[in-house]
């Protein structure tokens, strides 16, 4: 996470390929799925279309949130990523667990399997989810919103080698309760996977204050300057996953002219950005103004 993210290139057309590729073996393994009557690639076919449909929400969003900034919107569009990030990984949730309850079904009522078919489709279907994930990882580190779209992914592609796994499994040993216990354990990985995406993307959209920053130690840095005093009314978010916003009241230790604390501001300014990784800040130079220096203002 630093300042130069703001730079990074525009994945939109490797997220296009991938929407292309996933509504491809999607198609594939509801007829083989059908075809075959295996639970394991039904699920993976719904999964498959959840994906397509999150991916699609993924592309609109990496070109809408590179809107820029108007009167309404200050900030610009930016936001919209975390949005389609977590409406991505609930979608995921949703299906996954209904996916368990599928398979719960399939452990009481086990039906017969034509794992031929079904091992030719998963294989399938793993190789376009590979191809899928090269043209996605790149971007996947650096963007939250390239990130989900990357799990869900991922998870095609776990499910694609476990399914080719339970296919030779069933069609030497012809035991039935293989198909369901692949989707179940699929499932679990992938809640486990979304769960991480849901609670970063509401730390965000709640405002909280990065992880990977204590507020008390940025409070320590500050006040070892000389012509500070002390920092309170301190508010840290994020506006997305690369921005990181900051604003507090800075008490000098005197009354400074309105020169001086311009150049305290740029120091401070300065502080934030290298040790810190703050990109953006709004900072309030007073002096003997405020009664309460907590450094949170309780209402």
């Amino acid at each position: 996470m630093g300042i130069q993210s703001h730079h990074h290139e525009n994945p939109s057309g490797r997220l296009l390929i991938s929407i292309l590729l996933n509504g491809l073996i999607t198609l594939v393994e509801i007829v083989g799925g059908v075809f075959s009557n295996s639970l394991a690639l039904i699920s993976d076919a719904i999964h498959n279309l959840s994906d397509t449909l999150a991916l699609i929400l993924a592309w609109f969003a990496n070109n809408f949130s590179g809107r820029k900034p108007d009167a309404r919107r200050t900030f610009g569009y930016k936001r919209f990523e975390i949005l389609s990030a977590f409406i991505n990984a609930s979608v995921l949730t949703a299906i996954s667990i209904y996916l368990i309850y599928e398979a719960i079904l399939r452990f009481l009522h086990p039906e017969p399997v034509r794992s031929g078919l079904m091992f030719i489709i998963a294989g399938i279907g793993l190789v376009t989810n590979l191809t899928s994930m090269l043209f996605l990882h790149h971007d996947s580190s650096k963007n939250l919103n390239i990130k989900a779209a990357y799990v869900h992914r991922l998870g095609d592609t776990l499910s694609s080698v476990a399914v080719i796994g339970g296919a030779i499994l069933l069609y030497y040993t012809k035991v039935l309760w293989i198909d369901p216990l692949l989707t179940l354990i699929i499932s679990i990985v992938i809640i486990i996977q979304a769960y991480k995406i849901l609670r970063e993307s509401i730390n965000i959209l709640m405002q909280s204050t990065p992880g990977n920053l204590n507020l008390d130690e940025i409070k320590i840095c500050l006040e070892k300057y000389p012509m500070i005093r002390n920092i309170h009314h301190v508010h840290c978010w994020q506006l997305q996953d690369h921005d990181i916003l900051f604003e507090a009241h800075i008490e000098t230790s005197k009354d400074l002219l309105l020169s001086e604390s311009g150049k305290l501001l740029k120091e401070v300014e300065e502080i934030l950005k290298q040790k810190f990784q703050i990109t953006h800040t709004t900072l309030q130079v007073e002096f003997d103004v405020c009664g309460d220096k907590a450094m949170i203002k309780q209402p």
